[in-house]
């Protein structure tokens, strides 16, 4: 396959972006995802699987980052299935929950050693999302590719709640930032839907949007009602979900797009992952790329804003590696100007 260089226009700038950038390795399993602490400023965890996922055992991994950006590796779970996503909780500083191949999903405890605290198993295929509610901080979703989403809370034994979602496997699952009830689900059928969990027997909204596979979706942190997807088509399409209108049409990747990521500092950057082995940075004010990071040399499966530092992004890929990247250098919209001149 055939690595994408960038665009003339982005060279110099990404010349200098590489500067800046920091890389561990998670070898021998390869990526899926990551995800920053909420709790604290430099932590980040990797959920990785072997043989890309297809078949094997996975690994939840922890790491930190000092002043430099480099990266140090803490805590480590052997689990007998790859891992596809997880997500950090809300309640507790130490804890994270795994979606996992086997249908499982498991929550650690990075100050426990070798063992999950706690596990579950009534999904019938592969785990392949998983979200911790930001607003109901009780409860997290998990999205399988059996068809369902399940509602869960760390101290039940069993699920609370369980939506017949979509019409084949589910990818993604994640909670409103604005409203606690609120869901949005994408899945192999094409169709966004937004679910309210207190009247779960169809969707409040159904978009067809996309003619392909949705793979990945993600809120506008400060936008109420507004939604990205990425999908198999190439496409990154911003929603309003409200007038169940498209607001932003992205074109650039090569590839299908398999992770879609809404800045949490500023409401018009969106981070993607792909196929196409580039991360991209885009600007929906300008409906535009701004950025392309295409050092990694396979399919780049995991994008992950810092929750503490705007200028922070973090990617990993099927190359098992993990990339820290500083936007310092990057041109940026000036309401992102604003926020690195304030620190």
């Amino acid at each position: 396959m055939t690595r994408r260089r960038t665009h003339p226009h982005l060279v110099d700038i990404n010349v200098e972006i590489e500067k800046l950038m920091k890389t561990v390795s998670t070898a021998p399993l390869a990526g899926y995802n990551l995800a920053y602490s909420p709790f604290h400023k430099s932590r980040l965890a990797v959920a990785c699987a072997a043989n890309y996922g297809l078949v094997g055992n996975g690994r939840l991994r922890e790491y930190s980052y000092d002043l430099h950006g480099d990266l140090s590796p803490h805590s480590s779970f052997d689990t007998q299935d790859g891992l596809f996503d997880l997500a950090w909780s809300e309640l507790h500083e130490n804890q994270i929950v795994t979606a996992t191949g086997d249908g499982s999903v498991r929550l650690f405890d990075t100050q426990i050693p070798k063992f999950p605290i706690r596990a579950w198993h009534e999904h019938s295929r592969e785990v392949f999302g998983v979200d911790w509610s930001p607003t109901d901080k009780t409860q997290f979703a998990t999205a399988s590719w059996d068809g369902t989403v399940k509602i869960w809370t760390p101290d039940n034994t069993h699920s609370l709640l369980t939506l017949p979602a979509h019409d084949g496997c589910v990818y993604s699952a994640i909670y409103s930032p604005h409203q606690p009830y609120c869901l949005a689900t994408c899945g192999s059928d094409g169709k966004l839907h937004v679910w309210d969990l207190r009247t779960p027997q169809r969707p409040a909204t159904s978009l067809a949007a996309s003619p392909t596979e949705l793979l990945s979706l993600d809120w506008n942190k400060y936008i109420q009602g507004t939604l990205a997807t990425g999908s198999v088509d190439k496409s990154i399409k911003v929603w309003d979900i409200r007038q169940a209108k498209c607001l932003n049409n992205l074109h650039g990747h090569d590839f299908a797009i398999r992770r879609v990521q809404f800045s949490p500092h500023v409401p018009n950057l969106i981070a993607s992952a792909s196929y196409d082995m580039s991360a991209r940075v885009w600007d929906t004010s300008v409906n535009a790329c701004i950025h392309i990071h295409d050092a990694h040399t396979e399919f780049v499966t995991g994008v992950a804003w810092s929750l503490f530092d705007p200028l922070v992004l973090t990617t990993c890929g099927w190359d098992y590696k993990v990339h820290l990247l500083s936007l310092k250098d990057l041109n940026r919209p000036n309401n992102m100007r604003n926020i690195s001149n304030k620190r």
